[in-house]
C-alpha cells in the first residue's frame, strides 16, 4: 500500500499494495522522464483537470512548473482513465483525503495495478498547503505512482524538511473550484473495514484499513479541461 507518513501524527496514508504497504519503489529518474518532463514544461503549463466525483465537481490548476515529472506522471493516468470510478479511500477530516487508487469489486475496495514508482520533487515543489493536491506513497521517497491527497489544512509537516535530508510529499496542483465539495467529503462518516490490496507481486491481499468513508465517495473520472 501506499503510505503517506504523516510525520506530526505517525499516522500513514495507504496507497496500497498489500498491507501498510511496501509497494514499487523504484526511481525512475531516466532520460526518457526528463525528457517527458521537458514536453511537459513546453506544452502543458497552466493544465486544468476536472475532477467529477460522486459528490460535486473539482476544479483543480497542476503545478507544471514546479513540478514536471509528478504532472507527466498523473496526466499519464488521466488520459488512460485510470481514476475512472475509483474511490476516496481513506478521509481524515482534520488533515485530507486520499483516493485514485482503489475501485469497488463486488463492494469491496480493490486496489488498481499501476506503473513504477516516480522522483520524488518535493524540494522544488510548494508547501502543502490547503486545498493542494500531493503524491501519496510508501515510505520509500520514490514509489508514488497514482494515488493523490487533496490537504484539507495546511499540512507543513509533510513539506520537504528545511534540513535537506530526507524527502516530503510533492504538491502538484491546486483546487481552484469545489473546495466546498472537498470540505464535504472530509465530513462523511468514516469506519474501519477490509480492504483489498495488492502485494508487490501483485496478489490480492485482505486487510484492515482505517479512515475508510462508510458510503464510497467515488470518483467518477478526472479529465484534462478544454483548453480556452
Amino acid at each position: 500500500m501506499k503510505s503517506l507518513l504523516l510525520l506530526s501524527a505517525s499516522l500513514l496514508f495507504i496507497s496500497c499494495k498489500g498491507g501498510i504497504e511496501d509497494n514499487k519503489s523504484g526511481n525512475t529518474g531516466s532520460g526518457s522522464e526528463s525528457e517527458r518532463a521537458a514536453s511537459t514544461r513546453k506544452n502543458l503549463s497552466g493544465s486544468v483537470i476536472i475532477i467529477e466525483t460522486s459528490m460535486g465537481t473539482i476544479e483543480a490548476k497542476l503545478h507544471t512548473d514546479t513540478a514536471p515529472v509528478t504532472t507527466t506522471n498523473f496526466l499519464s493516468y488521466v488520459d488512460k482513465e485510470h481514476f475512472d470510478n475509483t474511490i476516496f479511500h481513506r478521509v481524515m477530516e482534520g488533515f485530507m483525503i486520499q483516493g485514485g487508487g482503489f475501485e469497488l469489486k463486488n463492494e469491496v475496495a480493490t486496489e488498481k495495478a499501476t506503473g513504477e514508482g516516480i522522483t520524488n520533487e518535493s524540494a522544488q515543489t510548494r508547501a502543502n498547503s490547503r486545498g493542494t493536491l500531493a503524491m501519496a506513497r510508501t515510505n520509500q521517497p520514490h514509489s508514488a505512482t497514482a494515488q493523490f491527497f487533496i490537504n484539507v489544512v495546511d499540512n507543513k509537516s509533510l513539506d520537504h524538511p528545511a534540513s535537506g535530508q530526507g524527502f516530503g510529499y510533492a504538491v502538484f496542483g491546486e483546487v481552484t473550484k469545489g473546495m466546498d465539495v472537498v470540505d464535504q467529503i472530509r465530513a462523511v462518516p468514516t469506519a474501519e473495514t477490509y480492504m483489498n490490496s495488492l502485494t508487490p507481486g501483485g496478489r490480492i491481499q485482505a486487510g484492515p484499513h482505517g479512515n475508510v468513508p462508510i458510503e464510497p465517495v467515488v470518483i467518477k473520472s478526472i479529465r484534462r479541461a478544454p483548453k480556452s
